[in-house]
């Protein structure tokens, strides 16, 4: 049989190489997939413990807008106690100078009751029947005594303007007690909103920190999940770099087995006619498949 040509031990080594450097991708990408994939489970469980998160903080913000609102309401409301207080105040102010004014309508003689007359008559002449006064004295006694009884008389003639201005009196305080009872009633109001107001401002502050604490959670959820995705991505790019390799590397084994491929056919049309060339050539073929299995290429006579 013909000799036939044999492959540089140089082609020999690379081909060893590149298979051994194919089996280090191979080995390294199944590696990598089973971090790759270990990693997207990390991301999805982030990824729902984000969700849950999300899901409960959905919770405490609508109470919060809740509670909010009523202390918007709240807030009208004192606005509106305040208004009523200060109408309150000046309705008080208007009765106390009314009360004032109707006093001074009133002429000193008419505000003079019989009853208060007819005490004074006693004690003076009680002064006069116990002492013993100088004439002049007992003179002048004598004459206050007169002019009360005729007080007396002129004030229980003017019994019903006196009991008129009693009644307009008493309706005038009557009007400044309800007034002022009106006033202390608004501001013991006005000042237990103020407190209800406060109290649900405290818990609007704490379901703010409830919120807070879980969009803190959410953030921190984030971060650990965005760290998962870059170095997700920064496995599947050095995957994408070891395929791109193990394809190069591939291709360059292929490409030397053509080269053997279309040396071998090139080689044995030379030892005989057309019908040996051709069983030479599927002979050559044969052996050159078997060769490649066994991952060294190497023709031989």
């Amino acid at each position: 049989m013909a000799p036939r040509p044999i492959l540089s031990d140089t082609d020999v080594t690379e081909e060893r190489d590149a298979r051994s450097r194919l089996r280090s991708i191979d080995s390294r990408l199944k590696s990598l997939g089973e971090k790759r994939h270990d990693l997207i489970v990390e991301m999805r469980r982030l990824s729902e413990e984000q969700k849950a998160l999300y899901e409960r903080r959905q919770v405490p913000a609508m109470e919060v807008e809740r509670l909010y609102s009523e202390h918007g309401e709240m807030g009208k409301r004192l606005a509106a106690l305040r208004a009523e207080r200060i109408a309150a105040r000046g309705a008080l102010e208007r009765a106390v100078v009314a009360l004032r004014e109707l006093k001074l309508s009133f002429e000193p003689g008419e505000r003079v009751r019989p009853e208060q007359i007819r005490r004074e008559i006693a004690q003076l002449e009680l002064r006069q029947q116990t002492n013993a006064l100088p004439l002049p004295e007992e003179n002048a006694l004598i004459a206050q005594l007169r002019q009360r009884s005729q007080d007396l008389k002129v004030a229980e003639a003017r019994t019903q303007v006196v009991a008129e201005h009693d009644r307009q009196r008493k309706e005038a305080e009557a009007r400044i007690a309800a007034a002022r009872a009106e006033v202390e009633r608004l501001t013991a109001e006005l000042s237990k909103a103020k407190v209800d107001r406060d109290a649900k401002m405290n818990e609007v502050r704490g379901k703010l920190v409830d919120a807070g604490g879980l969009v803190a959670a959410l953030r921190t959820k984030g971060k650990e999940r965005s760290a998962v995705m870059a170095e997700i991505d920064a496995v599947s790019r050095e995957m994408r770099d070891l395929e791109r390799d193990g394809r190069r590397t591939l291709g360059e084994i292929r490409a030397r087995r053509d080269e053997a491929r279309r040396t071998v056919r090139a080689y044995a049309p030379r030892r005989g006619g057309s019908g040996a060339s051709a069983a030479a050539e599927s002979a050559a073929e044969a052996h050159l498949q078997e060769l490649l299995k066994r991952g060294k290429v190497t023709l031989s006579g």
